[in-house]
């Protein structure tokens, strides 16, 4: 909390906030299985550390699949936390007087009164479910990042949330703000140490984008199989504000149920969703997000490619709401099902709130490699296998820009073997 006295208008926000979440532990989330909150223990505390390359050579290597490079000669700043504590924080020299990065607890205290005002659970309510209301009452860091205005960051931003012990709840709270004019591209990373079997992390995202604005925000997920993973997000865009989300999940997890909700505030304002997920194992993913389009000229795309295989159940979920008539927007969710044990379910969802003239739209299809693809293919030369896996490349095929070439690897590794299984 905040050293410095507050307003009295800062102070009644804070209680406004404790007595919304405080009211909402019990409520269960509206989608996704419920998980019993109260089994888990708090993170631990751990020592901060010089530099990445002083990690542990397994640590290292665990996070580089999601995106995070101890390297750090690519990326412009970068953030580490383990368990509770954010033991890494830097921002390399070039880019010190542009980028601003802490952990929220910090940005808290160091600029009290413009991060209740504006940003403090502003774009996501504490009292949406159990899991808002966890992390608003026991906290444990989380991220801030903030791009100056009219600084335009070439180098990606990477950040890192990582769980090092089993039975534990990591609750962590993020906020990034792109000033107007700026422009940054940032990599998150969750993780989970090797030897980690069960655990909740659940993670409240605040996302500003001002004026003229542009973030382009890259998840990528690596847990392990008994963990839950609850996210929640929220995203407001100015006018000719632009943010990409792009989401990816290649292995398995317990269950993850996310639903970011971007709104279009601005004139001319934009949002685009990307997603690669891989079902595997027994995995229960529950995917989608929801654009809501309000000022005028206000665009949005969302783009799913998911593969389910094996018991795994898959949901991916679109929501459209349109609140003015100039307004157009997409929805493209397709999903290949590699397992006579998957399911997958594929749920559009368009809305016309008073705007006549809003133009929503959506293409859905779920099925497996078609047959007359592959033979086409065959009949040109190339072996089954090698079909099977050009096919399903070309399927999850989404560009997203900054990602070290381990992970891009692991992605064309996960389309070869889904290809074998395919066959």
């Amino acid at each position: 909390m905040p050293d410095t006295q507050l307003s009295p208008g800062a102070i009644a926000r804070l209680e406004e906030i404790r007595i919304a979440a405080e009211s909402a532990i019990d409520k269960q989330a509206a989608l996704g299985p419920d998980v019993d909150i109260t089994r888990f223990k708090t993170v631990s505390e751990q020592q901060k550390i010089e530099t990445l390359e002083s990690l542990q050579k397994q640590v290292k290597e665990t996070v580089i699949h999601s995106g995070f490079m101890a390297d750090e000669s690519d990326r412009s700043a970068s953030y580490f936390q383990m368990d509770r504590t954010p033991i890494y924080e830097r921002v390399q020299k070039a880019f010190d007087d542009a980028i601003e990065i802490t952990s929220t607890e910090d940005a808290l205290r160091l600029w009290p009164e413009e991060m209740i005002e504006k940003y403090w659970w502003r774009a996501v309510m504490p009292d949406k479910d159990k899991y808002t209301a966890l992390v608003a009452l026991h906290q444990t860091e989380g991220y801030f990042i903030r791009v100056k205005a009219g600084r335009k960051v070439e180098k990606p931003i990477q950040a890192c949330l990582f769980v090092s012990e089993s039975n534990v709840s990591q609750n962590v709270h993020n906020i990034i703000i792109v000033e107007d004019g700026a422009e940054a591209n940032v990599i998150t990373g969750c993780n989970v140490h090797v030897d980690v079997k069960e655990g909740l992390h659940a993670g409240i995202s605040e996302f500003y984008v001002g004026k003229g604005a542009k973030l382009t925000f890259t998840m990528v997920h690596n847990w392990a199989a008994d963990f839950s993973v609850r996210p929640r997000t929220g995203v407001v865009v100015d006018d000719d504000g632009v943010y990409i989300n792009n989401y990816v999940l290649l292995t398995p997890v317990k269950s993850i149920q996310a639903f970011p909700v971007a709104k279009l505030v601005g004139k001319r304002s934009t949002a685009v969703f990307n997603s690669i997920v891989y079902g595997l194992k027994d995995s229960i993913i529950d995917l989608g997000s929801e654009a809501q389009l309000i000022g005028e000229g206000s665009r949005s795309e969302a783009v799913a490619r998911t593969v389910s295989m094996d018991q795994s159940t898959v949901y991916s979920r679109g929501r459209l709401i349109g609140r003015t008539n100039d307004c157009k927007a997409h929805l493209d969710c397709r999903g290949i099902v590699q397992s006579a044990e998957s399911t997958q379910w594929a749920i559009p969802d368009l809305a016309s709130e008073g705007a006549p003239g809003a133009e929503l739209s959506h293409e859905a299809a779920i099925s497996p490699i078609a047959a007359e693809e592959i033979y086409y293919l065959m009949t040109r030369g190339l072996p089954k296998d090698e079909a099977v896996s050009m096919i399903t490349r070309g399927f999850v095929n989404i560009d997203i820009p900054g990602l070290p070439d381990v992970l891009r690897k692991q992605i064309d590794k996960a389309i070869e073997e889904t290809s074998k299984e395919a066959m």
